[in-house]
Protein backbone atom coordinates (compact mmCIF):
# COMPACT_ATOMS: atom_id res chain seq x y z
CA UNK A 1 0.00 0.00 0.00
CA UNK A 2 3.16 2.24 1.02
CA UNK A 3 4.39 1.73 -2.60
CA UNK A 4 1.00 2.64 -4.50
CA UNK A 5 0.48 5.89 -2.53
CA UNK A 6 4.12 6.56 -3.20
CA UNK A 7 3.65 6.03 -6.91
CA UNK A 8 0.34 7.98 -6.79
CA UNK A 9 2.04 10.90 -5.15
CA UNK A 10 4.84 10.76 -7.57
CA UNK A 11 2.60 11.33 -10.72
CA UNK A 12 0.68 13.85 -9.15
CA UNK A 13 3.80 15.53 -8.04
CA UNK A 14 5.41 15.09 -11.64
CA UNK A 15 2.58 16.74 -13.00
CA UNK A 16 2.23 20.11 -10.72
CA UNK A 17 6.23 20.71 -10.42
CA UNK A 18 6.02 20.52 -14.54
CA UNK A 19 2.66 22.34 -14.60
CA UNK A 20 4.01 25.18 -12.08
CA UNK A 21 7.00 25.95 -13.91
CA UNK A 22 5.63 26.47 -16.82
CA UNK A 23 3.23 28.92 -15.57
CA UNK A 24 5.65 30.74 -13.97
CA UNK A 25 8.11 31.25 -17.10
CA UNK A 26 4.65 31.81 -19.52
CA UNK A 27 5.88 28.84 -21.20
CA UNK A 28 1.92 27.54 -21.06
CA UNK A 29 0.19 30.64 -22.45
CA UNK A 30 2.65 30.76 -25.26
CA UNK A 31 2.47 26.76 -26.25
CA UNK A 32 -1.62 27.03 -25.75
CA UNK A 33 -1.17 30.38 -28.03
CA UNK A 34 -0.19 28.48 -30.15
CA UNK A 35 -2.42 25.22 -30.24
CA UNK A 36 -0.61 23.19 -27.93
CA UNK A 37 -2.81 21.34 -24.92
CA UNK A 38 -0.04 21.38 -22.28
CA UNK A 39 -2.32 19.28 -19.70
CA UNK A 40 -3.03 16.44 -22.05
CA UNK A 41 1.17 16.86 -23.07
CA UNK A 42 1.80 16.53 -19.24
CA UNK A 43 -0.76 13.44 -18.54
CA UNK A 44 0.99 12.08 -21.96
CA UNK A 45 4.38 12.08 -20.72
CA UNK A 46 3.46 10.63 -17.32
CA UNK A 47 1.69 7.59 -18.74
CA UNK A 48 4.98 7.24 -21.18
CA UNK A 49 7.69 7.80 -18.50
CA UNK A 50 6.31 5.58 -16.05
CA UNK A 51 4.65 2.88 -17.64
CA UNK A 52 8.29 1.45 -19.24
CA UNK A 53 9.37 1.13 -15.69
CA UNK A 54 7.03 0.10 -13.79
CA UNK A 55 6.25 -2.91 -16.30
CA UNK A 56 10.02 -3.65 -15.91
CA UNK A 57 9.26 -3.43 -12.17
CA UNK A 58 6.56 -6.21 -11.73
CA UNK A 59 8.26 -8.44 -14.11
CA UNK A 60 11.88 -8.31 -12.60
CA UNK A 61 11.72 -11.53 -11.12
CA UNK A 62 10.66 -13.85 -13.61
CA UNK A 63 13.07 -12.07 -15.93
CA UNK A 64 15.96 -12.12 -13.53
CA UNK A 65 15.63 -15.80 -13.72
CA UNK A 66 14.89 -16.31 -17.17
CA UNK A 67 17.90 -14.22 -18.22
CA UNK A 68 20.41 -15.46 -15.80
CA UNK A 69 19.26 -19.34 -15.50
CA UNK A 70 18.97 -18.65 -12.21
CA UNK A 71 17.52 -21.48 -10.22
CA UNK A 72 15.76 -21.11 -7.14
CA UNK A 73 16.32 -23.61 -3.94
CA UNK A 74 13.41 -25.11 -2.89
CA UNK A 75 13.22 -24.23 1.05
CA UNK A 76 11.83 -27.52 1.84
CA UNK A 77 14.31 -29.65 0.27
CA UNK A 78 17.80 -27.70 -0.24
CA UNK A 79 19.91 -30.22 -2.82
CA UNK A 80 23.67 -29.54 -0.55
CA UNK A 81 24.76 -28.42 2.38
CA UNK A 82 25.97 -24.89 0.44
CA UNK A 83 22.38 -24.43 -0.51
CA UNK A 84 20.82 -25.36 2.99
CA UNK A 85 23.37 -22.63 3.98
CA UNK A 86 22.18 -19.95 1.75
CA UNK A 87 18.73 -20.44 2.63
CA UNK A 88 19.30 -20.41 6.05
CA UNK A 89 21.72 -17.34 5.81
CA UNK A 90 19.31 -15.26 3.78
CA UNK A 91 16.49 -16.19 6.11
CA UNK A 92 18.14 -15.01 8.78
CA UNK A 93 19.28 -11.59 7.34
CA UNK A 94 15.70 -10.84 6.49
CA UNK A 95 14.64 -11.90 9.65
CA UNK A 96 16.80 -9.07 11.20
CA UNK A 97 15.88 -6.79 8.84
CA UNK A 98 12.17 -7.13 9.46
CA UNK A 99 11.39 -8.32 5.62
CA UNK A 100 9.43 -11.14 4.13
CA UNK A 101 11.56 -14.03 3.34
CA UNK A 102 12.71 -13.78 -0.23
CA UNK A 103 13.50 -16.80 -3.11
CA UNK A 104 17.10 -18.09 -3.07
CA UNK A 105 18.72 -18.91 -6.27
CA UNK A 106 21.81 -19.81 -7.49
CA UNK A 107 23.20 -19.25 -11.01
CA UNK A 108 26.52 -19.83 -13.13
CA UNK A 109 28.43 -17.16 -13.44
CA UNK A 110 31.51 -14.92 -12.74
CA UNK A 111 31.56 -13.50 -9.08
CA UNK A 112 28.38 -11.22 -8.41
CA UNK A 113 25.03 -11.38 -6.69
CA UNK A 114 21.87 -9.41 -7.16
CA UNK A 115 18.45 -8.54 -5.37
CA UNK A 116 15.24 -7.91 -7.54
CA UNK A 117 11.52 -7.98 -6.97
CA UNK A 118 8.67 -5.60 -6.87
CA UNK A 119 7.72 -5.72 -3.14
CA UNK A 120 9.75 -6.15 0.08
CA UNK A 121 8.22 -9.34 1.39
CA UNK A 122 8.30 -10.66 -2.32
CA UNK A 123 11.54 -10.72 -3.68
CA UNK A 124 14.55 -12.84 -5.07
CA UNK A 125 18.35 -12.83 -3.81
CA UNK A 126 20.67 -14.46 -6.26
CA UNK A 127 24.09 -15.31 -6.02
CA UNK A 128 26.72 -16.65 -8.49
CA UNK A 129 28.51 -19.72 -8.38
CA UNK A 130 31.76 -17.79 -9.07
CA UNK A 131 30.91 -15.72 -6.19
CA UNK A 132 30.51 -18.71 -3.85
CA UNK A 133 33.55 -20.66 -5.13
CA UNK A 134 35.47 -17.33 -4.47
CA UNK A 135 34.16 -16.43 -1.08
CA UNK A 136 34.57 -17.57 2.19
CA UNK A 137 31.56 -17.93 4.13
CA UNK A 138 31.67 -14.83 6.04
CA UNK A 139 32.42 -12.63 2.86
CA UNK A 140 29.46 -14.42 0.97
CA UNK A 141 27.22 -13.68 4.36
CA UNK A 142 28.43 -9.92 3.59
CA UNK A 143 27.07 -9.84 0.02
CA UNK A 144 24.22 -11.48 0.76
CA UNK A 145 23.43 -8.72 3.95
CA UNK A 146 23.99 -6.10 1.55
CA UNK A 147 21.60 -7.51 -1.25
CA UNK A 148 19.16 -7.79 1.52
CA UNK A 149 19.74 -4.36 2.33
CA UNK A 150 18.83 -3.35 -0.87
CA UNK A 151 15.29 -4.84 -0.75
CA UNK A 152 15.02 -3.47 2.97
CA UNK A 153 15.50 0.03 2.04
CA UNK A 154 13.01 -0.70 -0.73
CA UNK A 155 15.41 0.44 -3.85
CA UNK A 156 14.02 -1.45 -6.57
CA UNK A 157 11.38 0.46 -5.97
CA UNK A 158 12.40 3.64 -5.93
CA UNK A 159 15.11 3.51 -8.64
CA UNK A 160 11.87 2.57 -10.71
CA UNK A 161 9.82 6.24 -9.61
CA UNK A 162 13.57 7.77 -10.05
CA UNK A 163 13.40 6.60 -13.72
CA UNK A 164 10.08 7.29 -14.20
CA UNK A 165 10.41 10.69 -12.72
CA UNK A 166 13.38 11.20 -15.57
CA UNK A 167 11.53 9.83 -18.32
CA UNK A 168 8.36 11.98 -17.74
CA UNK A 169 10.36 14.92 -18.04
CA UNK A 170 12.16 13.67 -20.88
CA UNK A 171 9.42 12.84 -22.87
CA UNK A 172 7.78 16.16 -21.79
CA UNK A 173 10.59 18.60 -22.51
CA UNK A 174 11.63 16.96 -25.97
CA UNK A 175 8.20 17.78 -27.56
CA UNK A 176 8.04 21.32 -25.88
CA UNK A 177 11.53 21.98 -27.64
CA UNK A 178 10.43 20.16 -30.75
CA UNK A 179 6.90 22.28 -30.90
CA UNK A 180 8.52 25.27 -30.52
CA UNK A 181 11.67 24.95 -32.96
CA UNK A 182 8.91 23.86 -35.47
CA UNK A 183 6.61 26.22 -35.18
CA UNK A 184 8.86 29.39 -33.90
CA UNK A 185 12.00 29.17 -36.00
CA UNK A 186 10.95 26.69 -38.75
CA UNK A 187 7.86 28.94 -39.09
CA UNK A 188 5.19 25.63 -39.81
CA UNK A 189 1.50 26.28 -39.21
CA UNK A 190 0.08 23.34 -40.52
CA UNK A 191 0.14 20.23 -38.71
CA UNK A 192 3.64 19.04 -37.19
CA UNK A 193 6.34 19.21 -39.51
CA UNK A 194 9.68 17.45 -39.99
CA UNK A 195 11.27 19.74 -37.50
CA UNK A 196 8.95 18.45 -35.12
CA UNK A 197 9.64 15.02 -35.39
CA UNK A 198 13.39 15.85 -35.99
CA UNK A 199 14.24 17.78 -32.91
CA UNK A 200 12.05 15.08 -30.96
CA UNK A 201 14.38 12.63 -31.41
CA UNK A 202 17.55 14.41 -30.93
CA UNK A 203 16.38 15.81 -27.59
CA UNK A 204 15.00 12.33 -26.08
CA UNK A 205 18.83 11.67 -27.01
CA UNK A 206 19.94 14.53 -25.79
CA UNK A 207 18.18 14.68 -22.48
CA UNK A 208 18.26 10.81 -22.08
CA UNK A 209 21.46 10.67 -21.40
CA UNK A 210 21.62 13.28 -18.75
CA UNK A 211 18.71 11.57 -17.04
CA UNK A 212 20.95 8.34 -17.12
CA UNK A 213 23.34 10.36 -15.70
CA UNK A 214 20.91 11.33 -12.66
CA UNK A 215 19.54 7.97 -12.31
CA UNK A 216 23.63 6.36 -11.92
CA UNK A 217 23.97 8.92 -9.43
CA UNK A 218 21.22 7.91 -7.59
CA UNK A 219 22.38 3.98 -7.91
CA UNK A 220 25.89 4.73 -6.71
CA UNK A 221 23.74 6.30 -3.75
CA UNK A 222 22.33 3.16 -2.94
CA UNK A 223 25.00 0.58 -3.00
CA UNK A 224 27.19 2.97 -0.53
CA UNK A 225 23.40 2.68 1.94
CA UNK A 226 23.18 -1.14 1.04
CA UNK A 227 27.06 -1.71 2.28
CA UNK A 228 26.52 0.44 5.64
CA UNK A 229 22.79 -1.70 5.84
CA UNK A 230 25.00 -5.44 5.80
CA UNK A 231 27.17 -4.25 8.00
CA UNK A 232 24.47 -2.87 10.58
CA UNK A 233 22.67 -6.76 9.50
CA UNK A 234 26.50 -8.43 10.06
CA UNK A 235 27.07 -6.45 13.36
CA UNK A 236 30.39 -4.96 11.89
CA UNK A 237 31.81 -3.34 9.05
CA UNK A 238 34.69 -5.92 8.55
CA UNK A 239 33.00 -9.10 7.20
CA UNK A 240 31.79 -6.45 4.14
CA UNK A 241 35.24 -4.33 3.82
CA UNK A 242 36.84 -8.19 3.36
CA UNK A 243 34.18 -8.87 0.46
CA UNK A 244 34.78 -5.90 -1.40
CA UNK A 245 38.40 -6.47 -1.34
CA UNK A 246 37.70 -9.24 -2.42
CA UNK A 247 35.47 -8.26 -4.76
CA UNK A 248 38.17 -5.79 -6.29
CA UNK A 249 40.84 -8.46 -6.75
CA UNK A 250 38.86 -9.99 -9.10
CA UNK A 251 37.15 -10.11 -12.19
CA UNK A 252 33.37 -9.45 -11.67
CA UNK A 253 30.58 -10.88 -14.00
CA UNK A 254 28.20 -8.98 -15.69
CA UNK A 255 24.56 -9.40 -15.31
CA UNK A 256 21.92 -8.51 -18.04
CA UNK A 257 21.92 -4.49 -18.62
CA UNK A 258 18.47 -4.12 -16.85
CA UNK A 259 19.56 -6.15 -13.69
CA UNK A 260 23.02 -4.48 -13.38
CA UNK A 261 21.69 -1.56 -11.05
CA UNK A 262 21.04 -4.73 -8.59
CA UNK A 263 24.23 -5.91 -8.71
CA UNK A 264 26.70 -6.48 -5.92
CA UNK A 265 29.56 -4.74 -8.85
CA UNK A 266 28.76 -3.21 -11.93
CA UNK A 267 30.59 -3.11 -15.36
CA UNK A 268 32.56 -0.95 -16.72
CA UNK A 269 31.12 2.71 -17.77
CA UNK A 270 32.73 4.97 -20.54
CA UNK A 271 32.46 7.61 -17.44
CA UNK A 272 32.34 7.82 -13.55
CA UNK A 273 29.49 9.76 -14.14
CA UNK A 274 27.20 6.45 -16.22
CA UNK A 275 28.69 4.04 -13.44
CA UNK A 276 25.62 2.33 -11.68
CA UNK A 277 28.63 1.36 -9.02
CA UNK A 278 31.17 3.02 -6.91
CA UNK A 279 34.84 2.14 -7.37
CA UNK A 280 35.80 -0.30 -5.20
CA UNK A 281 37.93 1.85 -3.33
CA UNK A 282 35.32 4.78 -2.78
CA UNK A 283 33.16 1.68 -1.15
CA UNK A 284 35.47 0.20 0.94
CA UNK A 285 36.86 4.08 2.15
CA UNK A 286 33.27 5.12 3.39
CA UNK A 287 32.89 1.76 5.22
CA UNK A 288 36.04 2.98 7.33
CA UNK A 289 34.54 5.84 7.41
CA UNK A 290 31.68 4.79 9.07
CA UNK A 291 29.84 7.48 6.89
CA UNK A 292 28.68 5.18 4.24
Amino acid sequence: MKRIILFVLTNLAVMLVLSATLRIFGVDRFLMANGLNVTQLLIFSVIVGFTGSIISLFMSKPMAKWSTGAQVIDPNAPRSQREAWLLDTVHQLADRAGIGRPEVAIYDGAPNAFATGAFKNDSLVAVSTGLLESMTEEEVAAVLGHEVAHIANGDMVTLTLIQGVVNTFVVFLARVVGYFVDRTILRNERGLGAGYFVTVIVCEILFGIAASIIVAWFSRQREFRADAGSAHLLGSRDPMIRALARLGGLEAGELPKSFEASGISGRNAISAIFASHPPIQQRIAALQRGAA
